[in-house]
C-alpha cells in the first residue's frame, strides 16, 4: 500500500526519494509528496500533489526543493480522501518536525483530542498527522524541562531528545506503523519506528537510505537491514544505530541485497505484468530448485524448523489468506488431500482472525502471502500462534513482517513482483504447494514411484509453461473480439475451479469487467440466469477425470446462445463444433493444471486491460501489499 524513502548524505535528496516513490508506484495509492530540510533556509520544503508521480515531479520541475535531507510518501487513502491537504509527509507542531507513516494509528481521534485541547491546529483528516503533532509536543516538553523520570535515554548526545521524541510517541500509538521523522532543528537526522509496517534501512557509504521495501534501494546499496517490529532507527549520514524501544541497543544483521536493476525494469516489456508473466517458467525453475529429492522421491525444506516425526504427528492443515493467495490455497487444498491423504481447510485470513473455531492441537497453520506483510493475514497467524499453534508461511519476500513472526516457512523464490495483479507469485505458490502435497505424502502413505512420477512432472514444469506462453497470439484475438463485454463466467471443475475463481479476480482487477469463478457444475444452481448471447462464458476444458462432465456444462450454455471460449489442451471435433473461439495449451497431469492454465488467463486479462486502455500495472483502488484491515 503506502510507500516510503528517506535520504540522508551529502547529495541533493529529492532525485533518490522521486526515483524510490516511482518504484514504489506498484504498491497503489492515489497521492504523492516530499519533503526536504535546506539547512540555509532553516524551514521544511514541502511539494505534494495527488495522482501519479509525475504529476509531483511536473511540480518540483517547476518548483525546485533543495536539501541533502528528505523523506517522500505514496499515500493509499484510509483517513479522508485523497487530497493535498491529506498527502504526507505532514508537518507538526508548527513545522518542527515532518513525518511520513505507513499503517493505521487506531486510537488517533482520542490523541487528537488530546493535541487540540493543547492548541495544535490540525490541517488535514488524516491519523498521521496526530504523529507528527505528538513527536512534536513531546519534544517541546522535552526541551523545556528535562526529566529523567523516562530512565536511561536509548543514545547519548546531541540527538537523545529527539530520540526520545519518538519514543515517548511511539508508545502512545495503539495499531500500526513504519514511519521516519525529520526534525527541522536537527538537519542531519532521521528516526523511524516500525510496528507491523515494514521499513528497510539502507548501508550506505556517506549516505544512508530508508524505504517501505528494497526496491528503491536497488542500484544505491548492496547493504541493508531489516526493521524489526519495536525497533527504532537512529540515521544520519555516517552512522545507523538500531535500538529497540525498550531495551536499547542492539546488534542489527546487515544482509546482502540480492535484486538487480533489470529485476525492477520492464526489460522492454510494455507492462512490468506483462514481463512476469513470461517470466513464469524462470520463476517456477527457482520455487523448486534444491528441493525436489529424487533419490527419496520426495522434497525438501529448510525452513519448517518442525520434525519428519512432528511433521507426520499433523493430523490437520489449515491454510488462511486473502486474495489470489486464497485462491492458491484452494488449490492446495486439493493437492495436499489427494497426495497426502490429509484433511485441509482453507480460510479467508479477514475471517480467520475474528472467528474462533475449534482448533486441535495437532493442526499445522499456513499463512500464505505474496508480500509477507498482508494485514489481515499476519493478525490471523498472530491469533493462531497465541493460541498454542505452530504457524508457517509461505511468502515470497524476504526479511517480511510474516517471515519473521511465523515459526518457520517457504520463500517463493519468485523475484520481485511489481504489477499489482500477482501473475508469478501465484503460480509459485501452487508450485510450491505441489511440491509440499509431496512431502507430506511421502511422510505418510505415498509410494516411492508414485513419489518419482511427481518429481518427473514438476521438473518438466517450466517447459510446460514456456510452451503456453506461445497462445499469446490466440488470446489476443480473443481479447479483441470480447473486450467490449460486460460479464464473464469463468468455469471449471475439481483443480481447475480455483483457477476459474483466479481467471475471474484477474479480469476484475485490471480491466473492471464484472467477471464470476464458479464450478461449472454449480452454474444450473443460479449463474445460467447470467447467461445470454452478450455474456461470453471461459471454461477450463483440459483433459481430467471430469472432462465429460464439463462438456455436459458446456452445453448447457451454449444451448442458451452464450458465447463460449475455451481452454483446451487437446481439441476434439465435438469440441470444435460447440465453442466460439478455442485457445490451446499443453496436456499436464490434473494436479498441474492450474499453473498451466492460469496462463491464457493471464493474458486474457492483460491483452482486454490494454485494449480498453486501464492502467494495467496500476489499477485502480488496489494495491500490492495491503497492509489494513
Amino acid at each position: 500500500m503506502c510507500g516510503i524513502v528517506a535520504y540522508v548524505g551529502k547529495k541533493e535528496a529529492t532525485p533518490f526519494l522521486i526515483s524510490g516513490l516511482r518504484r514504489l508506484e506498484y504498491r497503489g495509492y492515489d497521492s504523492a509528496g516530499v519533503a526536504t530540510l535546506p539547512p540555509s533556509i532553516g524551514s521544511f520544503q514541502v511539494s505534494r500533489a495527488v495522482g501519479r508521480i509525475d504529476r509531483l515531479s511536473e511540480q518540483l520541475d517547476s518548483t525546485p526543493i533543495v536539501g541533502s535531507i528528505g523523506i517522500g510518501h505514496t499515500r493509499w487513502a484510509t483517513h479522508g480522501p485523497a487530497t493535498t491537504e491529506n498527502a504526507h509527509p505532514h508537518l507538526g507542531g508548527r513545522g518542527v518536525v515532518a513525518v511520513v507513516h505507513n499503517g493505521v494509528i487506531e486510537n488517533y481521534q482520542v490523541l487528537k483530542e488530546v493535541l487540540i485541547e493543547k492548541g495544535y491546529v490540525f490541517q488535514s483528516a488524516t491519523d498521521t498527522e496526530v504523529i507528527a503533532h505528538l513527536v512534536a509536543d513531546r519534544l517541546k516538553s522535552l526541551l523545556d524541562a528535562p526529566s529523567t523520570e523516562g530512565g536511561v535515554p536509548l543514545v547519548e548526545g546531541p540527538n537523545a531528545v529527539f530520540v526520545e521524541a519518538v519514543r515517548e510517541t511511539v508508545a502512545q500509538l495503539r495499531g500500526t506503523y513504519g514511519l521516519v521523522v525529520m526534525f527541522r532543528d536537527r538537519p542531519d537526522l532521521l528516526v523511524a519506528a516500525r510496528c507491523g509496517s515494514p521499513l528497510v534501512l539502507g548501508v550506505g557509504r556517506g549516505e544512508q537510505f530508508i524505504a517501505s521495501d528494497t526496491s528503491p534501494l536497488v542500484g544505491h546499496t548492496e547493504r541493508i537491514i531489516f526493521l524489526a517490529d519495536h525497533q527504532i532507527a537512529v540515521v544520519t549520514q555516517d552512522s545507523i544505530q538500531v535500538l529497540h524501544k525498550d531495551q536499547g541497543r542492539i546488534r542489527p544483521e546487515v544482509r546482502i541485497l540480492e535484486n538487480r536493476s533489470q529485476d525492477v525494469s520492464n526489460d522492454g516489456f510494455a507492462h512490468y505484468m506483462l514481463k512476469e508473466i513470461y517470466e513464469q517458467p524462470t520463476s517456477l525453475r527457482n520455487a523448486m530448485r534444491g528441493r525436489l529429492d529424487r533419490e527419496n522421491a520426495t522434497a525438501k525444506f529448510g525452513g519448517l524448523n518442525l520434525t519428519p516425526a512432528q511433521l507426520r504427528g499433523v493430523n490437520r492443515l489449515i491454510l488462511t489468506a486473502c486474495g489470489t493467495s486464497w485462491h492458491s490455497s484452494l488449490v492446495g487444498e486439493y493437492l495436499i488431500e489427494e497426495l497426502a491423504r490429509l484433511p485441509v481447510e482453507v480460510e479467508y485470513a479477514s475471517e480467520l482472525r475474528y472467528r474462533n473455531p475449534p482448533v486441535d492441537h495437532d493442526t499445522l497453520i499456513f499463512g500464505i502471502t505474496q508480500s509477507g506483510e498482508t494485514a489481515d493475514t499476519l493478525a490471523a497467524l498472530r491469533e493462531m500462534k497465541r493460541k498454542g499453534h505452530h504457524t508457517l508461511a509461505i511468502c515470497n519476500v524476504i526479511g517480511s513482517s510474516i517471515a519473521q513472526e511465523a515459526d518457520g516457512g517457504i520463500y517463493l523464490h519468485a523475484g520481485p513482483e511489481i504489477g499489482v495483479a500477482s501473475t508469478k507469485a501465484f503460480t509459485s505458490q501452487l508450485c510450491v504447494l505441489s511440491m509440499l502435497a509431496l512431502y507430506f505424502g511421502r511422510l505418510r502413505h505415498l509410494s516411492f514411484e508414485a513419489g518419482q512420477r511427481i518429481i518427473d512432472q514438476l521438473e518438466n514444469l517450466p517447459e510446460m509453461v514456456e510452451q503456453a506462453l506461445k497462445c499469446d497470439a490466440q488470446v489476443q484475438q480473443v481479447a479483441a473480439k470480447y473486450k467490449d463485454a460486460t460479464n464473464f463466467l469463468y468455469l471449471g471443475r475439481n483443480y481447475n475451479f480455483p483457477t476459474a475463481l483466479e481467471g475471474a479476480l484477474k479480469l476484475k482487477e485490471i480491466s473492471y469487467i464484472h467477471a464470476e469463478g464458479y464450478p461449472s457444475a454449480e452454474m444450473k444452481h443460479g449463474p445460467i440466469a447470467l447467461v445470454d448471447e452478450n455474456t461470453p462464458s471461459v471454461f477450463i476444458m483440459s483433459r481430467s477425470t471430469v472432462y465429460d462432465k464439463v462438456m455436459s456444462n458446456l452445453q448447457e450454455v451454449k444451448a442458451r446462445r452464450g458465447p463460449v471460449i475455451a481452454i483446451v489442451d487437446e481439441l476434439d471435433d465435438k469440441l470444435t463444433s460447440l465453442v466460439d473461439d478455442v485457445i490451446e495449451i499443453p496436456y499436464v497431469e490434473d494436479f498441474l493444471q492450474p499453473i498451466v492454465a492460469s496462463i491464457p488467463l493471464q493474458l486474457l486479462a492483460y491483452h482486454i486491460a490494454v485494449l480498453r486502455g486501464c492502467d494495467v500495472d496500476k489499477p485502480r483502488n488496489l494495491a500490492k501489499s495491503v497492509t489494513v484491515e
